[in-house]
């Protein structure tokens, strides 16, 4: 599995879990859901992701996005 694919599952399930948590512990967990969801779109524009950066460091294989 590729960089790419891997933020992308990642925030998927950090968007998710934070939309659960919301409806069951709190709705200021719906501020971590607006993290990640900005933390998405400064990286489509800038190519700077730290999570991309922590996997790359760990061994993992770039895709076309963070090369």
């Amino acid at each position: 599995m590729t960089i790419d694919r891997l933020v992308l599952a990642f925030a998927g399930s950090f968007i998710l879990l934070s939309l659960l948590l919301s409806r069951i512990h709190s709705p200021y967990w719906l501020l971590f859901t607006a993290f990640v969801g900005a933390n998405l779109l400064q990286s489509s524009f800038t190519g700077f992701c730290p999570l991309a950066k922590i996997l790359k460091a760990l061994g993992f294989k770039p895709g076309e996005a963070f090369k």
